[in-house]
């Protein structure tokens, strides 16, 4: 006898990226841990990087990741692989290629296991996609869902893309449009537009390609990957490790859809984007921009964009190589200075 539809978002408490600890709350947590030093250590969490790198020898190094969380869609297919391809993301972001994967799971009894399977599927679908190798798992029960991966990685030692690198004068490039925090709000509240459901679950899906061949062509001096923490918390974190402040063109940010800033505005944002703007405040600029706009960059975002910083003379290189890989976006959203003395993101409604 077939099961009725489950909504798996009603199991959870809050979706997706958004459900991510504050950065402040993190701090707190990880500060004092002992550790052991080891110089092979290139990337650590000292850095809050998108991963850690660990080198093997003179030519290669591990990226290490792993990511999870609550369903932020119904569908256990699409949940499966919007979880995967939010994974994968942190080694893409680091400038590696994935070689193995590992499923995180954890179930409550009541979930029938024939949508566990089919969440687990949709995350193989995503591993294989990215030419990775499904090596294993673990599986624990709990009271919420969560599915998500353990990701390795392989990078060349002088090839990473770290947050740690970007200089003044370099320009930032963002791959995938901003939203998907509002979205999926409102797709839990039943008020999302068809179209922009749409346009969030496409980009959530969509694994970051660009990462390692961006790497390898050497276009790129830094760069990180949008998700939980928002444009504004991953981006003051680059700015933040590379001594630099940025300046944002608000009119330039792509958006999933034109009634993200509505929605938004009518407050439809989620806990954890309330948490990101809160957390970005004392060091974020908004002088003259509109309270829509400050939302949207600070969206918590699952599975979001690579933000990169370019040099000038590699940006058309650079958006080729976007245009070539199909990304959602590939918008030029400001360029980076020399550091404020206490602002790591000044936001403008636009930039001369």
């Amino acid at each position: 006898m077939p099961h009725p539809p489950v909504r798996l978002t009603s199991m959870a408490s809050c979706a997706g990226c958004a459900a991510k600890l504050p950065q402040q709350a993190l701090a707190q947590i990880l500060h004092g841990l002992p550790t052991l030093p080891d110089p092979r250590l290139l990337i650590g969490a000292a850095t809050s990087d998108d991963a850690a790198v660990f080198r093997l020898d003179a030519d290669r190094a591990l990226v290490q990741t792993l990511d999870f969380f609550t369903p932020i869609v119904d569908d256990p297919l699409t949940y499966g692989r919007i979880a995967a391809a939010n994974s994968l993301s942190d080694v893409y972001a680091m400038g590696g290629r994935p070689i193995t994967a590992m499923n995180i799971v954890g179930m409550p009894d009541e979930l029938d296991l024939s949508i566990v399977a089919t969440i687990l599927r949709g995350g193989a679908e995503k591993i294989l996609e990215a030419n990775c190798v499904l090596a294993g798992g673990h599986s624990i029960r709990i009271p919420e869902p969560v599915y998500g991966l353990s990701v390795t990685g392989l990078v060349h030692p002088d090839r990473i893309i770290s947050n740690a690198n970007a200089q003044p004068g370099d320009l930032l490039v963002l791959t995938k449009p901003l939203g998907t925090g509002i979205a999926t709000t409102a797709i839990k509240r039943g008020i999302c537009p068809d179209s922009l459901r749409d346009r969030a679950i496409l980009s959530m899906q969509t694994l970051n390609l660009p990462g390692p061949d961006a790497a390898n062509l050497g276009l790129v001096r830094a760069g990180t990957d949008i998700t939980g923490f928002g444009l504004l918390g991953h981006l003051g974190s680059l700015c933040r490790q590379s001594h630099v402040t940025a300046e944002i063109n608000a009119s330039a940010l792509p958006l999933l859809d034109p009634s993200v800033p509505d929605l938004a505005s009518s407050g439809c944002f989620p806990g954890g984007s309330k948490s990101n703007a809160e957390f970005a405040a004392p060091w974020t600029d908004f002088t003259n921009t509109p309270d829509a706009l400050r939302l949207v960059a600070a969206d918590a975002q699952t599975s979001g964009g690579l933000l990169l910083a370019v040099h000038p003379d590699n940006l058309d290189a650079l958006l080729a190589l976007c245009q070539q890989h199909q990304t959602l976006a590939h918008s030029v959203i400001g360029r980076l200075i020399p550091p404020h003395p206490s602002l790591r993101i000044i936001v403008r409604p636009s930039l001369p």
